[in-house]
């Protein structure tokens, strides 16, 4: 291959981590092409945590305006026991992270971040977006790598990014292993504007409420306009794992918190509607490997799907991508593709599992139940802030 068509990428999978890979690979020179199967570019109506880390790459990318348009970003995060309601601990945010990290933190409507991402990635040049593209699977060799899709298209490139998510094709052929495994946690989402609340319940900060096998989190989107809801509890539902979106019951819900304190009872009843979602995800990345081999490189979920008790999981992939196109950008006549991959995959598989294992304990720690709980909550009133903050990753990749 000539060295300019050595620089087109192929990225499937148009959801935050596709997206993000294609804004960092066409900063880096590269021609991009994405393939994804949805008819429209769409995300759920979730919320996503983004810690300095993952506004730091956002900043870089110049994409600080618009994040400011409809983004929140809360001052403080508070832990309450969500049996007595008592505050357990602060974590200072607003300046505080921005003195500490250089970057702000901040929340945000999930649809709201893919359409920013979109936009960006509308106003590059040399990059295709190409919807209603199922991936069937790819033909690797040692010149280049072509996608094959459903309906009979066949695209090469030189390398190609599996950022397709829990359930990646991608990944599947690249690394032969099993499913996601099913983690026995639920998560019922909501988000609602805060004028419907009463005053009482109405918050401009994030707040995680702790109890015994269950934990809930809520936290402001939309320039703080909207309040996000997320109850986790431990069950599971019958149906296929991939139709991971279900409408929820919300008496089953408010039975399983019947016996926390009242604030948190009143904001879960009066949430209307629920999404149900099952949690999934995969064990901690143990090698480079996992992550790339060849000209084939996994991004996001597609590689090491995790929990949301860090809080991470968007952020791991916009990680990644700032990564890839990090590596990217030294493609030459020295340093080949495969080389190129590896290196992004050795200087992320790491980082990626210490935040899918600390995800895990994170999970252990919120839903304890007994005398665990109260030394769980000790520590929290004694040490606060020392135990909430996080620096080893809000200082970034």
């Amino acid at each position: 291959m000539t060295q300019q068509a050595s620089k087109q990428i192929l990225i499937a999978g148009g959801g935050i981590g596709g997206l993000a890979a294609a804004i960092a690979s066409s900063r880096a020179g590269w021609q991009v092409r994405l393939y994804e199967r949805a008819s429209a570019f769409s995300e759920v109506g979730a919320g996503i945590q983004m810690g300095p880390n993952v506004v730091h790459v956002l900043h870089g990318w110049g994409l600080a305006a618009a994040l400011a348009e409809v983004a929140a970003f809360p001052e403080r995060l508070q832990v309450r026991n969500a049996l007595s309601g008592a505050e357990l601990g602060v974590l200072r945010l607003g300046p505080t992270a921005v003195q500490r990290y250089g970057s702000p933190y901040a929340t945000i409507h999930r649809a709201d971040l893919h359409q920013l991402l979109l936009a960006a990635v509308q106003q590059r040049d040399a990059v295709w977006l190409n919807l209603d593209q199922t991936l069937t699977g790819y033909l690797e060799t040692s010149e280049g790598v072509a996608l094959q899709t459903q309906a009979g298209l066949e695209v090469e490139g030189d390398a190609l990014v599996g950022a397709d998510g829990l359930w990646s094709r991608v990944r599947t052929q690249l690394l032969g292993d099993s499913p996601p495994r099913v983690t026995g946690h639920l998560a019922y989402r909501a988000m609602l504007p805060q004028a419907s609340l009463p005053p009482a319940l109405r918050s401009q900060q994030i707040t995680a409420w702790l109890g015994p096998k269950l934990h809930v989190v809520q936290y402001p989107v939309r320039r703080g306009e909207w309040l996000n809801v997320v109850a986790i509890v431990h069950g599971h539902v019958h149906g296929g794992l991939e139709d991971w979106d279900h409408s929820a019951n919300a008496a089953d819900l408010q039975a399983a918190l019947g016996h926390t304190c009242n604030p948190l009872r009143a904001l879960i009843e009066a949430v209307p509607e629920w999404r149900l979602w099952v949690l999934c995800d995969r064990p901690p990345m143990r090698g480079e490997r996992e992550q790339a081999r060849g000209r084939v490189a996994l991004l996001g979920d597609a590689a090491h799907p995790m929990r949301p008790y860090l809080a991470q999981g968007a952020g791991m992939a916009i990680e990644d991508a700032a990564e890839l196109g990090h590596n990217l950008a030294q493609v030459d006549a020295v340093l080949d593709v495969p080389t190129m991959l590896s290196r992004y995959a050795l200087n992320r598989w790491q980082r990626n599992a210490r935040v899918q294992a600390r995800s895990i304990r994170n999970g252990e720690i919120f839903h304890l139940d007994g005398p665990l709980a109260w030394g769980r909550d000790a520590s929290l009133k004694l040490l606060g802030e020392r135990l909430l903050d996080v620096p080893w990753l809000y200082r970034g990749r």
